[in-house]
């Protein structure tokens, strides 16, 4: 079921998603050479902790995970897609990151994720990371009233395949409010004109992923949790927390 949240429940819902656009700014600028993905979700909870907010991420443990989630942070590395717990592996010069957050503050949920380079960075990275950031971009105009999830995923699934990537099927964004997932999901390509009407008031996680292979396909790593692509290939990811409004999309989680 769909919830349809109250004006003042999407002001309350910029509380948190405020919480995660900071840490994920402060993980952004903490991440170089040497550092530890374990190092960036330190850097992750202490903000939660300053925020006197609590994390969705961690001990969180949908049906497919072996163990609970140990961290607050998604940490994916390179080839790794989503879910990448972090480790003690010190990042690399060149290293692709893929950043996911969430927070609980006041009762309500914020999600985001993003992408960037470590030290010097990889053209091609970047074009897969500016891809991403577009898609996101897409798909959050495309978010209006009036509109259906379909218009949605078929405006992020445009542009990540006209770039020429893939992307990992059956993974998407969802429906967020007072848990972090909710209805309805947000599929990352689809057809217009397609699936729920958005209204005022309702609250979407949109969550590009694209893989530099083209390929769609991808594994589950040894932990159970980290989805990395088939064939090696970088991926990347990109987040914002938005809600629908007579007065058109709403970012709840920039910084």
């Amino acid at each position: 079921m769909i919830e349809l949240k109250t004006d003042a429940s999407m002001d309350a819902m910029r509380a948190p998603g405020r919480v995660v656009g900071r840490a994920l700014a402060a993980v952004r600028k903490a991440a170089r050479p040497g550092v530890t993905p374990r190092d960036l979700d330190a850097v992750a909870r202490a903000l939660l902790d300053e925020a006197g907010a609590t994390s969705p991420f961690l001990g969180y443990r949908p049906s497919f995970a072996p163990v609970p989630f140990p961290a607050v942070l998604c940490v994916s590395v390179n080839n790794a897609i989503v879910h990448g717990i972090p480790t003690d592996l010190p990042l690399r010069d060149g290293d692709l990151v893929s950043a996911d957050f969430g927070a609980l503050l006041h009762g309500w949920a914020g999600d985001a994720a993003v992408s960037f380079t470590v030290g010097t960075p990889r053209p091609a990275d970047l074009a897969l990371v500016e891809t991403a950031e577009r898609a996101l971009a897409a798909g959050i105009e495309a978010a209006v009233v009036g509109n259906r999830i379909g218009d949605v995923a078929h405006a992020i699934g445009t542009v990540c395949r006209r770039a020429g990537y893939g992307i990992p099927h059956g993974f998407g964004g969802h429906g967020i409010g007072r848990r972090m997932h909710e209805d309805p999901s947000v599929p990352n390509e689809g057809r217009p004109g397609r699936g729920v009407r958005l209204r005022h008031g309702m609250v979407l996680a949109i969550e590009p992923m694209v893989i530099a292979g083209g390929g769609d396909d991808y594994l589950t790593a040894a932990d159970g949790w980290t989805l990395c692509t088939t064939d090696g290939s970088r991926a990347a990811h990109a987040e914002h927390t938005v809600a629908i409004t007579d007065d058109g999309p709403r970012v709840l989680t920039l910084p």
